[in-house]
């Protein structure tokens, strides 16, 4: 039975390239970074070559990306820090109902500490209204987190436009950059942006690690303590591994290979949509097809509940997603689509994520399309 992955907005496999160097700086650089002998000075060497490797991919300085274990590391300290930092200037923060639970979590835990946080709407194409966002900022407010791409419809969140309207506030601007690192071109200094999250695997890279992008002249305590490491802003031994892993996922997906890789997921997406209209299936677009990453198709249809449909397609060998958080054995309805349609509604059920990644092939999807169908059809 052939096997297809569709699922690599949950987890992409790691890029063969990215296993060798790997592989070959276990094998040969074990030194500890920090250490002063000869052994510590090599993986110190490797350790900031990578640094400045992710930093060419944003065009930022090297010593304002920070190494850590992913993403929602990234996103608890850009937001815990900056709140328990800020709170003398004030204690209100802006996010949108549809960020990612590392957000969210995030959030909902500053409230019970005396913050307030907005958590902005969006209409039912999941886009967010710049005049909501407008409305919501205030002179109190000392951070905004909204994350760069969807992780459930892939939406693009308006960041140039946020961005331009805090160049003259002081409110800190953090952006989840997770699902879009690797699928758009960033630049955080056009974008306005002070803190920036990504997680390794997302982008073909390895579990386990991450970084945050810090801003000069962005004041905020590490969120653990401990040794000296990464100019004490984050303490703990680097994995050098799993960090150089990181670098070389992050320079394989050069501008070059981010529009291929677009327009093959793009050509995907309109393969299936094409075999749904051409047999007659019903269907409906969960996002904004013009303003999405190319990856993510969110797709509900109407009749067929999504938890059966995934076991089915599993049964035959086909991973794809119900966009659902999956705790202890409960399927819970996608927050995502619940603040684009509201609690009462069938199509929280009845809505699947399918998100093409390295790997993926025509006749793959071809193959996905034919037993989607034969059981749609059933």
């Amino acid at each position: 039975m052939e096997k297809i992955y569709l699922d690599h907005a949950a987890t992409t496999p790691m890029h063969p390239q990215v296993i060798k160097a790997m592989t070959d700086i276990m094998n040969e650089t074990f030194g500890n970074p920090s250490s002063i002998h000869g052994f510590g000075r090599v993986a110190h060497e490797k350790l900031e070559t990578a640094r400045q490797m992710i930093a060419d991919t944003l065009q930022v300085k090297s010593h304002e990306i920070i190494f850590n274990s992913g993403g929602t590391e990234g996103d608890n300290t850009a937001i815990l820090e900056t709140a328990f930092a800020r709170q003398s200037e004030g204690k209100h923060l802006i996010t949108t109902a549809i960020e990612h639970p590392a957000v969210l979590n995030t959030m909902k835990y500053l409230e019970t500490q005396g913050f307030e946080v907005t958590y902005l709407p969006v209409d039912e194409n999941g886009n967010l209204s710049i005049a909501d966002f407008q409305q919501a900022l205030r002179e109190d407010t000392i951070l905004v987190s909204i994350m760069y791409g969807n992780n459930e419809i892939g939406n693009l969140m308006p960041i140039k436009e946020i961005g331009e309207l805090l160049a003259e506030h002081p409110a800190y601007f953090h952006t989840d950059a997770v699902q879009a690192y690797g699928n758009q071109t960033i630049r955080p200094e056009a974008l306005g942006l002070d803190l920036l999250s990504v997680s390794a695997h997302k982008i073909n890279g390895p579990k386990g690690v991450g970084f945050l992008y810090k801003r000069d002249g962005v004041v905020i305590p590490a969120l653990l303590l401990g040794g000296e490491q990464e100019e004490k802003r984050r303490a703990g031994t680097e994995n050098l591994a799993g960090i150089w892993g990181m670098a070389t996922a992050a320079t394989i997906l050069d501008e070059e290979e981010r529009q291929a890789r677009s327009e093959k997921y793009q050509k995907f997406q309109q393969m299936i949509l094409t075999a749904l209209e051409d047999h007659g299936i019903e269907y409906q677009v969960n996002g904004d097809l013009a303003n999405k990453l190319p990856h993510v198709l969110n797709l509900r249809l109407p009749g067929v509940t999504n938890d059966l449909l995934l076991m089915k397609l599993d049964l035959r060998g086909i991973a794809i997603s119900t966009g659902s958080a999956c705790t202890a054995g409960n399927i819970e309805p996608s927050h995502v689509l619940e603040a684009m349609y509201g609690e009462d509604t069938p199509i929280l059920k009845e809505s699947i994520r399918i998100s093409f990644g390295f790997g993926n092939t025509e006749e793959e999807i071809q193959h996905f399309i034919e037993q989607l169908l034969s059981i749609l059809e059933k």
